[in-house]
C-alpha cells in the first residue's frame, strides 16, 4: 500500500468533523486512510470534488461513503508510530499508542 512520507512522518487522513467519518465509515479500509492521491486532493483543497464516482475511477474502490469526504483533514505521524482511529458521531480523531493509558 502506497503511503506519502515526508521528513519521516506518514500522512493520515482522517475527518475530524460531526456528520461522518471518512475511514471508520468505510469498513476501516487503509486504502483510504493512506491514499497519495486524496492526500493530494486534501492539500490542494479539493475535498469538494471527492464522491464516490471519483473513489471509484481513481481508486478503484467501489464500494464507498464519502460523506465524511467534506471535512477530510491529514495528520503527520512519525513513520512506524502505531495508532488508532476513535470515532464518535462521525467525528473521528487519531490516539497515537504511546498517548493511550491503559490500566491493566
Amino acid at each position: 500500500m502506497e503511503k506519502v512520507i515526508r521528513d519521516g512522518k506518514v500522512a493520515v487522513l482522517y475527518s475530524p468533523e460531526y456528520g461522518a467519518g471518512w475511514y471508520t465509515w468505510n469498513q476501516c479500509n487503509e486504502e483510504l486512510l493512506f491514499n497519495p492521491k486524496v492526500v493530494e486532493m486534501v492539500e490542494q483543497g479539493k475535498v469538494n470534488q471527492i464522491n464516490e464516482d471519483w473513489v471509484k475511477e481513481n481508486l478503484g474502490i467501489d464500494d464507498v461513503y464519502c460523506g465524511g469526504a467534506e471535512n477530510l483533514h491529514i495528520q503527520w505521524i512519525p513513520q512506524g508510530t502505531a495508532f488508532i482511529i476513535d470515532e464518535y458521531d462521525g467525528n473521528e480523531s487519531i490516539e497515537l499508542l504511546d498517548d493511550i493509558k491503559l490500566i491493566a
